[in-house]
C-alpha cells in the first residue's frame, strides 16, 4: 500500500503557536482554570513537548497508524491544561493526519468526533453555552479549520498520488523507449553488417573452393571479400556518425545500385529506379533499401538464384518495391519466424507500409514492399544510417 505523508511542517507550527499563546496567558495571569497554576502550566508544555517529541519519531520512522492514538491522547491534554483556549486548533490535526493514513471516510469521521468532543465539553461544563458568542464562534471556527484541514490534506494525497503515477508512466515510457531502441539496433546490425558478412561468407567460399582450380578466381573472389570488408568498417562509420547526429544523407537509387556491386558471381542482381525521392522521409527510404537488401541476401545466401530483379517506383502517393529472383523458393509460412523478415516487416510497418512475399518451393520468390507517401513522422529512424557505399578506409 502506497503511503501518503503530510508537509513536516504544519503540526510543528501548530504546536509551537499554541505554546506560545498557552505561556503567555499563564505569566499574564489569564489562567483561571483549576487547579494550581504552575502545575497547570507544566503539565501543558510536557504535553506539548511530547507533541514536538511524537512528531520527530514519526518522521524518522513514519508510522502514522501507530502515532495517531497517541496525538489524539495528547491533544486532549493540551486541550484540558491550556489557559489560552487557543488549543482548540489542535484538533484539526486529527482529521488532517488521518486523512494521509487511512483515507477520506476516517478523516471525515474523526473530523465528526472532534466537533461532538467539543460540543459535548460545551454542554457538560457551560450550561447556556450556545447563547454565549465566544463558544459559539470557537465552535464555528473549529468547523471553519476542519473543512479546511481536510481539503488540504485532499489536495496534498492527490498531488503525492499524481506524482508517483507520473514516475510510473515515466519508468515505464523509459523502458519501453530502450526496447525500441534495442529492437532499432538490432535490426540495423542484421540488415548491414548481415548483409557485408554474407556477400563475405560467399566470397571466402569461393576463394576456398578455386583456390587450387582457378588462382585467378580465387584472388578475385578474395579482393572482393576485402572490398566488403571495407564496405563493413563504412557502414560502422556510418552508423556511428547517424548516432553521433552526424550522418549524411545518400539516395536511394545509390544506396540501392551498390547491391548490384557487391562483386559476386551469383546472383546477378540488376536495379531499377524510377520517380523522385522528393517528399519521402528518411524512415521510408530506409526500410525501402533494407527490405531490397534483405531480399539479396536471402537470394545470395538460401535460394540460390541466378538472377534478381530490383524495381522501384516511386510515385506521388507511394512507392512500390518488388525484389524477384529465380532460386529455389521456400514457404512463407515457415520462414516467418526468421529474423531478417521479422525485421522487415517491423521496419516497413513503421512507415505504415506493407509486405507481401509470394514464393513456394521450386518456384522463385517476388517480395513487394508498398510504402505511403510522408509517413515519416511516425518513425525516428534515420536514413543516414544506411551504409557509405564509398569503400573508405
Amino acid at each position: 500500500m502506497v503511503a501518503y505523508v503530510p508537509a513536516r511542517w504544519v503540526a510543528p507550527l501548530l504546536y509551537g503557536v499554541v505554546l506560545v499563546g498557552g505561556l503567555y496567558s499563564a505569566a499574564a495571569g489569564l489562567d483561571d482554570g483549576p487547579g494550581p497554576t504552575a502545575w497547570r502550566t507544566a503539565g501543558f508544555v510536557t504535553a506539548i513537548g511530547a507533541l514536538f517529541a511524537l512528531e520527530a519519531a514519526g518522521r524518522r520512522r513514519p508510522a502514522a497508524r501507530v502515532l495517531l492514538p497517541a496525538r489524539c491522547a495528547l491533544i486532549g491534554a493540551v486541550v484540558l491544561l491550556d489557559a489560552s483556549g487557543l488549543s482548540h486548533v489542535l484538533f484539526v490535526l486529527v482529521p488532517f493526519t488521518a486523512y494521509f493514513a487511512f483515507g477520506r471516510t476516517t478523516a471525515l469521521a474523526l473530523g465528526a468526533l472532534c466537533l461532538a468532543g467539543l460540543l459535548t465539553t460545551y454542554v457538560l461544563t457551560a450550561p447556556g453555552w450556545y447563547r454565549d458568542p465566544e463558544y459559539v464562534a470557537d465552535l464555528l471556527m473549529l468547523c471553519v479549520g476542519l473543512v479546511l484541514a481536510i481539503s488540504m490534506a485532499a489536495v496534498a494525497v492527490g498531488e503525492q498520488r499524481a506524482r508517483l503515477e507520473l514516475e510510473a508512466y515515466a519508468a515505464r515510457v523509459a523502458e519501453l523507449s530502450a526496447a525500441t531502441e534495442r529492437n532499432r539496433l538490432a535490426r540495423d546490425i542484421h540488415d548491414s553488417l548481415g548483409h557485408h558478412l554474407t556477400v563475405m561468407s560467399v566470397q571466402l567460399e569461393m576463394a576456398s573452393d578455386f583456390r587450387s582450380l582457378d588462382p585467378d578466381a580465387a584472388r578475385r573472389a578474395l579482393d572482393e571479400a576485402r572490398r566488403s570488408v571495407r564496405l563493413a568498417l563504412g557502414d560502422v562509420r556510418q552508423s556511428v556518425r547517424a548516432l553521433r547526429d552526424e550522418a549524411t544523407r545518400p539516395t536511394l537509387s545509390a544506396a540501392l545500385a551498390a547491391l548490384a556491386q557487391d562483386g559476386t558471381a551469383r546472383p546477378r542482381v540488376t536495379v531499377e529506379v524510377s520517380g523522385d525521392e522528393d517528399g519521402y522521409g528518411p524512415a521510408e527510404l530506409t526500410a525501402l533499401h533494407r527490405a531490397a537488401q534483405e531480399a539479396v541476401t536471402n537470394a545470395r545466401r538460401h535460394a540460390r538464384a541466378a538472377q534478381v530483379t530490383v524495381v522501384v517506383r516511386l510515385t506521388g502517393d507511394a512507392a512500390r518495391l518488388e525484389v524477384t529472383d529465380d532460386g529455389r523458393g521456400f514457404a512463407p509460412d515457415a520462414a516467418a519466424a526468421g529474423f531478417g523478415l521479422l525485421g522487415m516487416r517491423e521496419r516497413v510497418h513503421l512507415v505504415a507500409g506493407s509486405v507481401d512475399i509470394d514464393s513456394s518451393p521450386g518456384a522463385g520468390t517476388r517480395l513487394t514492399v508498398t510504402v505511403p507517401r510522408g509517413t515519416t513522422a511516425k518513425s525516428g529512424q534515420v536514413f543516414g544510417q544506411m551504409p557509405r557505399q564509398t569503400g573508405e578506409r
